[in-house]
């Protein structure tokens, strides 16, 4: 099954970065967005209740007397080694925030399983840790299984645990499948987010699909969300690669993650944290100059408000219209699924449910698939007239979703969980 194995391709990335050394013939930045902050690098090592063998991470600046604004990174798949992207860790650090890194299991585990992992870890360093991590001002931060995951944890912790009511974002980059939210709730981000949504250009392993599917159906205000592709270049015979493993490549620590993440990472964090107008104009500039910048030699990014996927999904190892995404029916630029109405078109009850779950669609012919977790179909209908009833004695308990698809192609998707611990035989 595909989403089990996620992921040996998905991410290669950065086993074995062991020293970051910047390389290429462009230095980093000096007195602007992205240059080197003046803080030293104080860090903590603590448990994680949900993977003993991995310690969760915080690093922040040395000689704080009061807590500072934090980032919950969520790493690649397979990248549970800070020393992947101590880079990055120790950039934000430098600059007077925070950041958090949950390792978690990659094998012998279900995707649930990894989400609560990060989730619990983000949630256990902050109330651990209360003189460092200030919950008011967060930003959720992820790459490829980590960037998919970040939409579901960040939307639980802004809503649940009313985290960043004082500034907020998301940044996302190469976003892989995002489990675990519905549409409803994609749609029901607190109006303060801001978002901004990395991908590379030559990445071959996640389809840009996944990232544009989110971007589009989210409800953040188009000023305060951006869309940023990056480019690759040769500048003197040194290859700067725009993969799917930036920040996290194995092979370099280079211009692209000062210039293309360091430098909008450092402005939505001055934006969101402070107000700054000229952070906002770097970070969610809406195509300004100053956002698309590159220096000289390299190709400028490419910046979209209603972006549309440049490649086809055969470019792609994990493509949006696989049935192991749940959002696939909110894929766009594909031939294999319609174009999914946001409106709701049946009634799905109860929901949770126990021995059994009924659909209704008044009026109306229609097909359903039932999906676990994994996206494994566990069974169908077709042709059903208003609605249908489904036992569910022998399905396990958990998280499912149930496709509609209308005969004039409508398709729907909605989130059912199934709990069986007051179920009697």
């Amino acid at each position: 099954m595909k989403i089990n194995f996620i992921l040996l391709a998905l991410l290669t990335i950065s086993f074995f970065l062991k020293a970051q050394i910047y390389t290429g013939p462009i230095p980093k930045p000096i007195g602007v967005y992205g240059a080197d902050g003046i803080y030293s690098v104080a860090s903590e090592s603590f448990a994680n209740p949900n993977f003993p063998t991995e310690n969760i991470r915080i690093y922040y600046p040395s000689g704080i007397s009061s807590k500072v604004p934090t980032i919950f990174y969520s790493h690649g798949f397979g990248g549970n080694n800070p020393s992947n992207i101590m880079g990055l860790l120790k950039f934000v650090a430098q600059k007077g925030y925070a950041i958090v890194f949950v390792p978690y299991q990659t094998t012998g585990v279900t995707v649930p399983e990894r989400y609560s992992n990060l989730l619990n870890g983000f949630i256990k360093a902050a109330r651990d840790y209360p003189n460092i991590i200030d919950t008011t001002k967060v930003g959720f931060m992820g790459h490829s299984f980590g960037g998919g995951a970040t939409f579901t944890n960040s939307y639980y912790c802004f809503t649940h645990l009313k985290w960043g009511e004082s500034g907020r974002f998301i940044f996302a980059s190469a976003p892989y499948y995002s489990f675990n939210i519905t549409q409803t709730e994609v749609q029901t981000f607190p109006a303060d987010v801001k978002l901004l949504t990395m991908v590379y250009d030559n990445d071959s392993t996640n389809d840009h699909r996944m990232a544009i599917d989110i971007f589009k159906n989210i409800n953040i205000p188009a000023s305060e969300k951006d869309y940023l592709l990056v480019k690759s270049d040769t500048i003197s015979g040194y290859v700067y690669e725009a993969i799917h493993g930036v920040p996290n490549t194995l092979s370099a620590f280079d211009a692209l993650d000062y210039y293309a993440i360091y430098r909008h990472l450092d402005a939505l964090c001055d934006y969101t944290f402070n107000g700054s107008l000229a952070g906002k104009d770097v970070a969610l500039g809406n195509g300004s100059a100053n956002q698309i910048f590159m220096p000289i030699g390299m190709k400028n990014l490419e910046q979209s408000d209603s972006p549309y996927p440049k490649y086809p999904e055969n470019n792609y190892t994990y493509t949006c219209s696989d049935i192991s995404n749940p959002r696939q029916a909110y894929c766009e630029g594909t031939s294999s699924v319609a174009q999914t109405e946001n409106e709701t078109i049946a009634d799905i009850f109860p929901n949770p449910a126990q021995s059994t779950f009924t659909i209704s669609c008044k009026d109306q012919n229609f097909s359903f698939a039932l999906y676990d977790y994994s996206g494994r179909k566990i069974c169908s209908e077709n042709d059903v007239y208003q609605d249908i009833t489904v036992n569910t004695e022998n399905f396990s308990s958990g998280i499912y979703f149930v496709r509609i698809t209308l005969k004039n192609g409508k398709q729907w998707t909605e989130k059912l969980m199934i709990n069986k611990t007051s179920f009697k035989k």
